[in-house]
């Protein structure tokens, strides 16, 4: 993955962190149970994540993804995964 991306998801991937009360907003006005907040949370956060790379990529390369520039996001959430779970977790309310 070219270098500036990497760097630039990096940081998107810190803000959607640092964001999880917003998040936890959305999640309670849709009116989610407790059972279902995580998840939900969750996709949330995916959900951004994807669109802030398919974004980036077309911003930054002037294309869009190609496969293994797909892969190594994945690749990227997979490292986060823990990190973005236990966040969501301890901010649940």
């Amino acid at each position: 993955m070219d270098e500036k991306l990497w760097e630039i998801m990096s940081q998107k991937i810190n803000d959607a962190l640092s964001n999880v009360d917003e998040i936890q907003t959305i999640v309670k006005s849709l009116g989610k149970s407790s059972s279902e907040n995580s998840t939900f949370s969750y996709g949330i956060v995916i959900g951004r994540l994807y669109n802030s790379f398919y974004y980036q990529c077309r911003r930054i390369l002037k294309r869009s993804p190609t496969e293994q520039e797909f892969l190594e996001f994945l690749s990227i959430l997979k490292q986060k995964e823990g990190e973005i779970l236990e966040k969501l977790e301890f901010n649940k309310k």
